[in-house]
């Protein structure tokens, strides 16, 4: 068993265990209450129940069982570009770019590996052809290698900075000023480890963002990373005081996520665009927003009530 120790955010306070594994590890609804049934899940050493309501101050304990997961396919993960060199993904929230320790949910690398696809050999053995990563909580565009070219070539990119990473969030309130850009190293977080920070001694990070549309309480915003670091637009927005909608992880407001129907956080990668490793000319992939996230935009501009 791999044990895994989550201090409750304050955000999540209050709320359903199973509603709060959702948000935490990015599982769905069904997969969070069976994980508290099979008696995996306690609260400050005790059992908890799915319904248990969460403490104050309090640790949650999650044992995943250490399982070799044969690779399945993932229906509404797609396929939006494939040739010799490469595979463009759109990938669904509750979804991890590739295996790691404590995560037993699905995974980009394990749906490809399923439908038939092969890719690159490069890389850990747990990440081989994954030359960059979304958050299990994230939609959108992803890039894989599948030749070793394309491997190299697409982490020379990513290195040198020449990838245009497009994402867009809806955040709390309205940033000021409405376009501009965040310069602050982002780290481990000192006393949460399950999260990052802005932190002295992070590594640098850079991200430049642009109002598209204001509501009266949160912000539709175009933002371009210069840099890729975990949790890099989260945590640089939460450091702003205007953290993602939805993303409790990160401060953002409970009461506001249940009127929205979110249960993860609103951010998505809407546009991917590099140079092919192979012919060298530009590509450029859009991505329009899943379900949940139009759902809950619309919802915003039109003042609607909480959901039922």
């Amino acid at each position: 068993m791999a044990e895994r120790e989550l201090p409750i955010p304050e955000g999540l306070v209050g709320e359903r265990m199973d509603v709060a594994l959702t948000r935490m590890l990015g599982l769905t609804r069904t997969k969070a209450a069976a994980l508290v049934d099979s008696g995996a899940v306690t609260v400050n050493g005790v059992r908890a129940g799915k319904s248990d309501r969460l403490p104050e101050g309090g640790v949650i304990g999650v044992d995943t069982p250490e399982v070799e997961r044969a690779p399945e396919p993932i229906a509404d993960l797609r396929v939006v570009y494939d040739d010799d060199d490469i595979i463009i993904v759109d990938k669904p929230v509750g979804v991890a770019a590739h295996p790691s320790p404590g995560w037993s949910g699905p995974t980009v690398i394990g749906s490809l590996a399923a439908a038939g696809y092969s890719v690159s050999g490069l890389g850990a053995a747990e990440r081989q052809g994954v030359v960059h990563r979304l958050d299990v909580g994230t939609s959108g565009l992803m890039v894989v290698a599948k030749s070793a070219r394309a491997y190299t070539g697409l982490k020379h990119q990513f290195r040198e900075r020449t990838v245009d990473k497009e994402y867009h969030a809806v955040v709390q309130g309205h940033l000021d000023p409405l376009a501009g850009t965040i310069d602050a190293p982002v780290g481990r977080h000192p006393q949460a480890d399950y999260r990052f920070a802005v932190v002295s001694d992070g590594r640098p990070s850079v991200t430049h963002y642009s109002t598209l549309e204001a509501f009266p309480h949160a912000s539709l915003v175009d933002v371009h990373l210069e840099t890729g670091r975990t949790h890099q637009i989260r945590v640089h927005m939460s450091a702003m005081r205007h953290p993602c909608v939805g993303d409790l992880t990160y401060g953002a407001d409970p009461t506001l996520a249940r009127r929205l129907g979110l249960t993860r956080q609103w951010l998505h990668a809407t546009r991917l665009a590099f140079d092919h490793p192979g012919t060298g000319e530009r590509v450029e992939i859009h991505s329009d927003y899943p379900p949940d996230l139009a759902i809950a935009l619309e919802r915003l501009r039109v003042g609607a009530p909480n959901p039922t």
